[in-house]
């Protein structure tokens, strides 16, 4: 019965706050439906290119899941299930839902541009610069850390290569990850066939959206019956290859398509989950067993900052902020709809952080023994549970659905990713009156090209998704949550420009930056101290690369934060 109240609850609260605090905010900002969005103002065909509501729903919240809201309530589980309950509940209606409808609302209001121009118009050019600097890192460890994701959710281990004597190709009797791989990249084709099918063959969404159904249940079918075979080194070339395409081409033949109806494998996990924690609450199969709460510190991490950092997006991800001023502002067809795709996506995603809470419950026994590969590979075991037993038909199935829609989200979000980097990388290096790579001049024509860009962002991120994932995810919870309290004061500060009420964003910007700044000292004291203790840990080069990045975030970060604390000092000057 405890699975079914804590999720019963975590719904209760989260609708509450979307209705009562979510129209609060809207009425604060002054959402305005007769305005036009920069969709309808510039239309370019490749990123500013009006979506319905439905699809743009879509695409925003499959970017934003990806695997975060699954890996981070997961493992920071340790702490107990009500801390990581109150996070998700609280961080997301106060926290990470304020941040994306604000970063959402103050780039409509800019043309669809990114964080970077809504730092510039309150807080100076050279603050714009940092803050893209400090995103860049950002997405590069994105990058690093979802191709990771996916090529160990998709690759064939060399042990099974070697004695099946299969290194490529097609094969029957697939393994779980053989499957993903398999419906994947077959999901790929399928979304490009539905792009093409709406936006030139003249098909109405409902007709398509059934035969983009069809055509899931279709490749779900194929996939459980035959499997690619592909080694993780081949699965993370093939990866950078497809993320730099993805995010070059327009948004109508994949990043639409895809991410809509990639969604609807969101909304189906959702609701399996749901249905096996109400199946499981009655036959006795949802024995939810993490302690309510385990101590301050556990393992030597500490509850704060170590909890706020790791749930990462299942309360407040900086990573929403690029997302809702990188491609969201740019399809959003009317202001109205602001409010349902930035603050509504955030709390559905709290709520999956929450049913994700449930998953490693159920299994909790195993996951402390490290009987699961990753959290992703407990989510899907502690959901299937609910269902039936180990080795059955139908724990296979849901099993292996489940750890498909995670490969999805992780996909999404990588070339959503990729997209935001070749716009923030062009970004850097164009002159005011500047409005694309073409009118840049010298070497700084060649950097502002898309495809420098986007090629540069790619190898560095997928060179650093060779690490173990355990190298990366630390470091980037705690820069995405910097990016966070980053974005929060950029679009507090915009408001307080504009004179419009800000004082909500205070608090949750305050705590977000003493969190992560806090976790970013104790990532560079840690990696001192491993790379002092021998000479393994002194030539490690990701000791090194960890070291650079979290100095570099944290300088970046001071920086920023200083600038902040002077604009908000001049405002108050402004009005006294």
């Amino acid at each position: 019965m405890t699975a079914l109240l804590i999720i019963i609850a975590a719904i209760v609260l989260l609708v509450i706050g979307y209705v009562f605090y979510g129209s609060w905010l809207a009425k604060q900002w002054g959402i305005d439906p007769s305005r036009k969005t920069p969709a309808q103002e510039t239309p370019d065909g490749v990123d500013y290119v009006e979506a319905k509501p439905a699809v743009l729903m879509g695409h925003h919240f499959s970017s934003i899941a990806g695997a975060g809201p699954i890996n981070g309530p997961i493992q920071a589980a340790v702490f107990g299930w009500v801390p990581v309950f109150l996070w998700c509940v609280i961080g997301g209606i106060f926290f990470g839902g304020l941040q994306d409808f604000g970063s959402l609302f103050a780039s409509i209001r800019h043309g669809g541009k990114s964080v970077g121009e809504i730092i510039k118009d309150s807080m100076g050019k050279r603050s714009k610069k940092l803050f893209i600097i400090f995103a860049l890192l950002v997405l590069i460890l994105v990058i690093a850390s979802f191709v990771n994701v996916v090529a160990g959710t998709f690759f064939t281990p060399d042990s099974l290569i070697a004695s099946t004597g299969k290194a490529f190709g097609f094969t029957t009797n697939p393994t779980n990850n053989q499957t993903t791989a398999m419906i994947s990249v077959l999901f790929i084709v399928l979304a490009v066939l539905y792009g093409i099918l709406t936006n030139k063959c003249g098909v109405k969404t409902l007709p398509a959206t059934i035969i983009g159904i069809v055509g899931i249940v279709g490749i779900v079918v194929l996939g459980l019956n035959v499997g690619f075979v592909m080694n993780r080194t081949a699965w993370i070339i093939f990866v950078a290859v497809y993320i730099a395409l993805a995010s070059l081409i327009p948004v109508w033949i994949m990043l639409q398509p895809r991410d809509y109806l990639s969604s609807f494998l969101l909304y189906a996990m959702i609701l399996i989950a749901l249905v096996g924690i109400v199946i499981g609450t009655f036959t006795g199969s949802a024995k939810f067993e993490i302690p309510a709460f385990t101590g301050w510190k556990v393992g030597g991490s500490y509850l704060f900052p170590t909890l706020f950092i790791t749930v990462a997006c299942g309360a407040c991800s900086g990573f929403h902020s690029l997302i809702a001023s990188g491609t969201t502002s740019k399809q959003l067809d009317s202001e109205k709809n602001a409010k349902a795709i930035g603050y509504g996506s955030m709390l559905i995603e709290s709520a999956l952080g929450i049913i994700s809470l449930i998953a490693v419950g159920v299994v909790w026994a195993n996951w402390k023994n490290k009987a699961y590969g990753s959290p992703s590979a407990a989510f899907g075991a502690g959901i299937a549970t609910l269902f039936g037993k180990e080795g059955t038909g139908v724990y296979n199935t849901i099993s292996a659905l489940l750890t498909l829609a995670v490969s999805v989200f992780a996909l999404t979000s990588l070339d959503s990713a990729t997209r935001l980097s070749r716009f923030m990388f062009s970004e850097l290096f164009l002159k005011e009156g500047e409005k694309s790579w073409k009118d840049a001049k010298g070497v700084r024509k060649v950097l502002a090209n898309p495809l420098f860009g986007t090629a540069l962002m790619v190898i560095i991120g997928s060179t650093l998704g060779f690490l173990k994932l355990s190298a990366i995810w630390s470091l980037f919870g705690a820069a995405n949550q910097l990016l966070a309290g980053i974005a929060l004061l950029a679009v507090a500060a915009w408001l307080g420009e504009v004179g419009k009420n800000n004082k909500m964003f205070f608090i949750p910007m305050v705590f977000m930056l003493a969190a992560t700044l806090s976790q970013l000292v104790i990532t560079v004291i840690g990696k001192l101290k491993a790379m002092f203790a021998g000479a393994e840990g002194a030539f490690f080069w990701g000791n090194w690369f960890q070291l650079f990045f979290a100095s570099a975030m944290a300088i970046l970060a001071v920086i920023l934060v200083i600038e902040g604390i002077q604009t908000f000092a001049r405002q108050i000057k402004q009005r006294a």
